[in-house]
């Protein structure tokens, strides 16, 4: 695997009705359009965005947003969204890297990115606005007594059969075996 990731993930397979939901979801979030006059992946390249949307999201979580100051300010705030998003319960695994958006190396991992917010908002009761993908499954924890327990386990699982009237009597596989004395 030649640059640490999968083909898929490098080539980064871009789904334009999966960026379109997630700028739909972005826009209804924050109460401002993209600028009509940039691709989906270059409105988001500075981060500033992306932390308006997490601010939104959680107000206050991102302290300064760099609205000017070149490169290395607008990385700020892609790094700054990032450690938002960890804060804020999304999975490091799902968070793309600085230089995949930056440098336009995986938008679809930025698009999965968001998604991966858009489903973590779900878990916040405090939030109330708009949420993006599918409610995320939750955990279904089952306590039981002891007698339960302790019934449990005389069950045999259906997968290793039945041992009603089980026996070894009468098993005849073959010939019998022969002791020749005398040779």
């Amino acid at each position: 695997m030649p640059g640490g990731r999968p083909l898929w993930q490098r080539a980064g397979k871009r789904e334009p009705e999966k960026e379109e939901e997630a700028q739909r979801w972005i826009e209804a979030v924050i109460g401002e359009k993209f600028p009509a006059d940039l691709p989906y992946e270059l409105a988001l390249r500075d981060g500033i965005i992306l932390c308006k949307l997490m601010n939104r999201l959680q107000p206050g979580i991102i302290t300064k947003v760099n609205v000017s100051g070149g490169d290395y300010k607008y990385m700020d705030n892609i790094n700054q969204f990032q450690n938002a998003c960890v804060k804020y319960g999304v999975p490091d695994v799902d968070l793309f890297q600085s230089t995949d958006l930056w440098d336009q190396k995986n938008i679809a991992l930025v698009t999965q990115t968001i998604f991966a917010l858009g489903r973590t908002a779900y878990k916040h009761p405090e939030w109330r606005g708009p949420y993006l993908g599918p409610r995320p499954a939750e955990e279904n924890r089952r306590e039981f007594s002891e007698d339960v327990l302790r019934a449990g386990q005389a069950v045999i699982g259906l997968q290793a059969g039945t041992n009603k009237l089980a026996s070894q009597s009468g098993q005849n596989f073959g010939a019998s075996r022969k002791i020749i004395l005398g040779k």
